[in-house]
C-alpha cells in the first residue's frame, strides 16, 4: 500500500473524482460483504441441507470476513475518516438505497423460527438466494470493481486495485456456486419455477441493475479513468442480460455489447503470481543490511 498512501497524501495524484470512486467503494463494500456473511451465516447455511454445499458456504463466509478485512485495511493504511467511510449506507442515498435493497430479502428467513417445506417459504428462500447471488455479488459489486481495476490499469491506487482483483476472483466463484444452487433447486421443485416466479425474478434482477445505474450516475457525475456513467449502463445491462439468461430467464437488453472487454480477461486469467516475478522486499532489506 506504499505507493497508493502516497497517492492518496499528495495534493496532485488524484482527481476529486476519482477520490470519489475510492470512497464510496470502500463504503459500499465494506458494508456489502458484511451483509453477504450475515445473510449466509444466519440463514442460507441452516437452511441448505446438501452437505456440500455447506461446506463450500463455510469458505464462502470465510472469504467474505477476509474481504471486509482487506477493506478495513485499505481504509486505515489511507487514513481516510471511517466514519464517513462507514456511514455511507446511512447518508448517500445510491448506497443506502441498494444495501435497504439487499436487507428486505434477509429480514424473514433470518429468523430463527423460519423453516422451508411449503410453497410460500420455498418461495421466499429462492428469492433470498437471487437476491444475494444474482444481485448483491453480481450486479451490485461490478461498478465499483470496474471503477477501482481501470485505476489500476492507469497504474494508480495499485495496491487497492490489487486487493479488489483477487476479491472479484472470489465473488466470481461465489457467484457461480449461487446460480449452481438456484438451478439445481429449480430442478427439484419445477413448482417454484411458475410464471410468477419468473416475472418475479427478473423485476429482481432489472431493479438490482437500475439501483446500480443510479450508484454509477452518482460515483461518476463527469467522465473519468476512460469511462462514463452512459458506458457503465451499457455494462451494467450487458451483465444483467448474463445474470437473466443464467438461471433460464430471457435477456432484457437485446443487443446490448460489454464497452469494457478487458473486465472479462481479468476476471478469467489466474491470479496467481509467479514467485520468481514479484518484488519480494523481504530480500531487498535482508540484502541491504550492514553486518559491521
Amino acid at each position: 500500500m506504499n505507493a497508493d498512501i502516497a497517492l492518496w497524501k499528495s495534493t496532485d495524484g488524484l482527481t476529486e473524482d476519482e477520490r470519489r470512486i475510492v470512497k464510496r467503494s470502500l463504503g459500499f463494500f465494506s458494508t456489502a460483504d458484511s451483509l453477504v456473511a450475515n445473510n449466509l451465516v444466519l440463514a442460507v447455511y441452516r437452511l441448505i441441507t446438501n452437505p456440500e454445499c455447506r461446506q463450500y458456504i463455510l469458505r464462502q463466509a470465510f472469504e467474505e470476513a477476509i474481504h471486509t478485512h482487506a477493506y478495513q485495511y485499505c481504509i486505515e493504511s489511507l487514513g481516510m475518516d471511517e466514519g464517513e467511510i462507514f456511514n455511507m449506507y446511512h447518508e448517500i442515498p445510491s448506497v443506502a438505497k441498494k444495501a435497504s435493497w439487499g436487507l428486505k430479502y434477509t429480514r424473514s428467513i433470518s429468523d430463527p423460527t423460519f423453516q422451508t417445506g411449503t410453497p410460500e417459504t420455498d418461495r421466499q428462500f429462492l428469492k433470498n438466494l437471487i437476491a444475494y447471488y444474482c444481485v448483491l455479488e453480481g450486479i451490485f459489486f461490478y461498478c465499483g470493481f470496474t471503477q477501482i481495476l481501470s485505476m489500476g490499469r492507469r497504474n494508480k491506487m495499485t495496491g487497492t486495485a490489487e486487493q479488489f482483483q483477487y476479491i472479484l476472483r472470489d465473488e466470481s466463484m461465489h457467484l457461480n456456486f449461487g446460480i449452481d444452487m438456484i438451478n439445481q433447486i429449480k430442478i427439484e421443485n419445477p413448482h417454484l419455477w411458475d410464471a410468477e416466479m419468473k416475472d418475479e425474478a427478473t423485476q429482481m434482477i432489472l431493479q438490482g441493475t437500475q439501483l446500480e445505474i443510479e450508484y454509477a450516475r452518482d460515483t461518476m457525475p463527469r467522465g473519468v479513468l476512460g469511462m462514463n456513467a452512459a458506458m457503465m449502463e451499457d455494462y451494467l445491462k450487458f451483465i444483467a442480460n448474463r445474470r437473466l439468461t443464467q438461471i433460464g430467464l430471457k435477456e432484457e437488453y437485446p443487443g446490448t455489447t460489454n464497452p469494457f472487454p478487458w473486465m472479462s480477461e481479468i476476471m478469467d486469467l489466474k491470479k496467481e503470481k509467479n514467485f520468481f516475478e514479484t518484488r519480494v522486499i523481504e530480500y531487498q532489506t535482508g540484502g541491504a543490511l550492514s553486518w559491521d
